[in-house]
Order: C-alpha cells, then sequence, then structure tokens
C-alpha cells in the first residue's frame, strides 16, 4: 500500500480533491481536522495550547475557540511555530497509525492524508508520494474573500504557509485546481488509474 500526502494553500482545491479521492475508493484522513480534535478538553494538546497560549483562547464552554487561537498565531510567526511544535508530532503519530490499520485492514492501492502542512511540518519525508493540489495566487486570494475573510486576513492566511512553487518542486503528483472542477475531476482519475495500475503491477 502506497501511503501519499496530499497537500496545497488554503483555498488551492485541496479539500475538493480530497473528496474526490474518497468517491473513487481511496482511504483519506483528513489531517487539519484530526489537529482541531487534539486541542479539545480532555485531548493530549489541550492543556499544553493553554499553558502556552493563556486561558484568553477559551470560548465560555472551555473549548479552544479556533478563532480567537487563529487571530494570535497567523499575527506572529514565533507563535504560530510554537502551535505547531505541539500539535504536528502529535497528529503525524496518529496519522501513521492510521496507516498501519489500513494496510492492516487489506488497503491495497494507496491511502492518503490530506493536510495544509504536510511539508512544513515534515510528515512528507516519511510518505511515499506528494500529491500538490494547486491554483494561481489571485484565485486563492478571491475563494478567501468569498469566504468572509477581509483581504488582509486572506492575505496572512496565505503568507503563513509555503509558496505554491516550493510544494510544487516537492511534488511527485500535481493537481491543476485553477479550472472548472470537472476538469479537476478528470486529472484526479487518472492519478487514480495510474495508482491502481502501479500497484498492480508490483
Amino acid at each position: 500500500m502506497l501511503r501519499l500526502g496530499l497537500t496545497g494553500g488554503i483555498a488551492s482545491g485541496k479539500s475538493a480533491v480530497a473528496a474526490m479521492l474518497r468517491e473513487l475508493g481511496f482511504s483519506v484522513l483528513d489531517a487539519d481536522s484530526l489537529a482541531h480534535k487534539l486541542i479539545e478538553p480532555g485531548q493530549p494538546a489541550y492543556n499544553e495550547v493553554l499553558r502556552e497560549f493563556g486561558n484568553s483562547v477559551l470560548s465560555p464552554d472551555a473549548r479552544v475557540d479556533r478563532a480567537k487561537l487563529s487571530a494570535i498565531v497567523f499575527n506572529d510567526r514565533a507563535k504560530l511555530d510554537r502551535l505547531n511544535a505541539i500539535i504536528h508530532p502529535r497528529v503525524a503519530e496518529v496519522v501513521f497509525r492510521q496507516f498501519d490499520e489500513w494496510q492492516r485492514a487489506g488497503t491495497r492501492d494507496a491511502a492518503f492524508v490530506e493536510a495544509a502542512l504536510l511539508i512544513e511540518s515534515s510528515i512528507y519525508k516519511s510518505l511515499d508520494g506528494l500529491v500538490v493540489a494547486w491554483c494561481e495566487p489571485q484565485q486563492q486570494l478571491e475563494r478567501l474573500l468569498a469566504r468572509g475573510l477581509s483581504e488582509a486576513e486572506a492575505l496572512r492566511r496565505i503568507a503563513a504557509q509555503l509558496p505554491v512553487e516550493e510544494k510544487l518542486r516537492l511534488a511527485t503528483e500535481k493537481i491543476d485546481c485553477s479550472g472548472s472542477l470537472d476538469e479537476t475531476r478528470r486529472q484526479v482519475e487518472a492519478l487514480a488509474a495510474k495508482l491502481r495500475r502501479s500497484q498492480a503491477a508490483r
């Protein structure tokens, strides 16, 4: 079983590609959602986040308010790095445990972990390949504005991630999400067929 990563900049089409892969029968672990769960009360990273950032990041129900936390870390690179140092090792542990479980359950072709920061966290170095979903930077900005972010906040979010050129340099496969969903789907279907052929030939 190939252990593959799926990444891309914010609002680049990564989640759409992940959904298409699931429709085609591949197992895809959403590591970004996993990271959110790890900071819930009672979970491993919760107390560490509070020690690092204080109770000001809590909502009235004592959960970590991700909007408050984001406002802090996306305005201070050092604080973002500290948050990532808390979260990334724990995410990696769960990701590779899940890969092992899928393999034991008989997954043959490939399974994916989808995450915005696969490269930044260095998880990609332990994978068999990296699929990068990408679009033009102006499209990223327009999509984030459509989600309700201000232009300044959208630009901060984009700047907090590696430039798309750097991600593409590390890619073993690339999915261009700058066109229509149908155009993206055709590329994903071609990738799926290629993966299944390569595994069948082993």
